[in-house]
């Protein structure tokens, strides 16, 4: 074990010991979760007080300084488990599910053992699986079973990992003692989170789930390597001619309830997790309330940088809730009822993808618009494709041709009018038998037909589409109409079948299914969107 340098990377922020080459817990900690271990009647822990005092001992015999635990979190404990937890909730809490989680403490040593046999040779032959510190720009893969993700987040929630080396690493934080201290204030989406939680744990205790989750970083290269897909450059969008993929409007639903074989995109912040283990309760967070297994990313997943993404895959849902932000109420059990891939893991994909925070005017200047649906293709791309993104992204010669800056619609004005939320002109859907608009036409279909890459089914990944809303658009206070866009266009490139966006009945977005009716009817490509979408750039003014 000592020899691996996946265990390597990972044990400092881990609370287990290497010694003769296996992994255990110091002896004062053994004997302090086989006490929990046997319930209340032996440890005396039958209350929150009682429970964060039982923490902050095994957090002594770790030496975890008292400094490293948030001021107030004690109160969170005795507040929530003592008086915001129902009565019988709370007896089967200090009676069955403090002593399970004890117990699968105390296996966490033996789990991580076998999970490390296992990675090398296991779900994916000749691809490093092994927990590690996945670092920045270093795209990899991690596969967890459930099981192994419970432990890990049996540590979080009793506050034992160690923290002090997590800054200098740019990883987000993992004990729950924050997300308790924020019940001090009278947070009441906070007391729903841990409802969520402690729902999760109560789940795994009656029946522990023996699925996989794969954790994914997607990186797109800064350099050119025959292995790695290119960054691509300002000339890669608008010469693209990859044909726009479906596209649906839902004003109603969320992506999380959506039936369609897809990814679901979480509208994160570059640390993965966002406000989650404190008071943050919009779309991420909540995602990882209703999904905890999520959480498991935060140990080892260094924040995210501009080219990068992260996909993760398999993770069970176990709660339902109503509500947003401060109305976001914990509303029972939730049974997952996805079907498993060939790998073990459930067929829900959610991809983490980060946008600009608060760019006011900046985020139509180029610089900008690259970062954005970079970010957005990063996400979306599928790695059984890697071939076809190459050849778009290096073969300038069957990218298509230059598009006219100063393409019209039907109407004779830009299609820019459309984007940024101008009046729909009154012939949207009907061409025009102008010589200039005849010409486009030609232009266009010429485009197609040039040896244009198409959406062709390569495997039984085809039908695999994107479920997204209004990335960045709450308080990251982004462009819905342009970040709509945007997603469209890097869903296309991408190669993806569709993309289902959900506008969640925002009054900006009321035209936009008028809007890609409109461009699908000018069969308009990648290209053409991006192009006119970048005409905001140069200061263009509708007409």
């Amino acid at each position: 074990m000592e020899k691996r340098e996946d265990l390597k990377s990972i044990l400092p922020f881990l609370p287990l010991k290497l010694r003769s080459s296996s992994l255990s817990w110091p002896p004062p900690v053994v004997e302090a979760l086989n006490s929990l271990s046997q319930g209340p009647l032996h440890s005396n822990v039958d209350s929150g007080e009682v429970l964060f005092v039982a923490i902050s001992d095994i957090r002594s015999s770790l030496s975890l300084p008292n400094s490293s635990i948030a001021y107030s979190a004690s109160h969170g404990f005795a507040l929530f488990f003592d008086d915001l937890l129902p009565r019988a909730a709370a007896a089967k809490w200090f009676g069955v599910v403090v002593p399970y989680l004890a117990t699968l403490l105390l296996k966490f040593p033996s789990l991580l053992e076998t999970h490390y046999e296992s990675a090398d040779g296991g779900v994916l032959r000749g691809v490093k699986t092994g927990l590690r510190l996945l670092e920045s720009q270093e795209s990899g893969i991690i596969f967890l079973s459930q099981e192994l993700i419970g432990a890990l987040l049996a540590c979080a929630l009793f506050c034992l990992f160690p923290t002090n080396n997590r800054g200098a690493k740019r990883l987000p934080m993992i004990n729950f003692d924050h997300l308790f201290a924020c019940l001090h204030d009278h947070y009441e989406e906070v007391e729903n989170k841990l409802k969520c939680i402690v729902h999760y744990f109560g789940r795994i205790c009656s029946s522990m789930p023996r699925s996989y989750v794969s954790f994914e970083r997607k990186v797109l290269s800064l350099e050119c390597t025959p292995s790695c897909i290119p960054y691509p450059k300002e000339k890669n969008w608008s010469q693209s001619n990859i044909s726009l993929c479906h596209i649906e409007i839902t004003v109603s639903g969320l992506i999380e309830d959506q039936s369609r074989e897809a990814i679901e995109v979480d509208f994160a912040n570059m640390y993965l997790g966002g406000g989650a283990l404190v008071r943050g309760c919009v779309q991420e967070e909540i995602r990882f309330m209703i999904n905890p297994e999520l959480i498991a990313g935060m140990l080892f997943l260094p924040c995210m940088t501009d080219n990068e993404a992260v996909e993760i895959v398999g993770t069970e849902r176990f709660s339902s809730y109503t509500g947003y932000a401060s109305s976001f109420r914990f509303n029972g059990d939730y049974v997952d009822k996805k079907d498993m891939d060939i790998l073990g893991r459930r067929k829900t994909r959610i991809v983490a993808i980060d946008a600009l925070c608060s760019p006011g005017k900046s985020q139509y200047r180029l610089e900008c618009l690259l970062r954005e649906i970079n970010k957005a293709f990063c996400g979306f791309m599928d790695q059984f494709k890697c071939h076809q993104y190459q050849q778009f992204l290096k073969d300038d010669g069957l990218l298509g041709l230059q598009h006219d800056q100063n393409v019209k619609d039907s109407g004779g004005r830009s299609i820019v009018n459309l984007l940024v939320g101008y009046p729909v002109c009154q012939s949207l859907g009907h061409t025009s038998t102008s010589s200039q608009e005849t010409e486009e036409t030609s232009e266009n279909q010429l485009i197609r037909n040039h040896e244009g890459h198409s959406h062709q089914p390569l495997n039984n990944q085809q039908e695999i589409g994107v479920v997204t809303g209004n990335w960045g658009c709450g308080a990251f206070w982004g462009d819905p109409q342009l970040k709509a866009m945007l997603q469209w266009i890097a869903a296309s490139q991408a190669l993806r079948p569709f993309i289902l966006y959900c506008t969640f009945g925002l009054e900006a977005l009321q035209m936009l299914d008028q809007v890609t009716q409109w461009i699908v009817s000018h069969q308009w490509n990648s290209g053409m969107c991006w192009w006119n979408t970048h005409l905001r750039d140069r200061g263009e003014k509708p007409e």
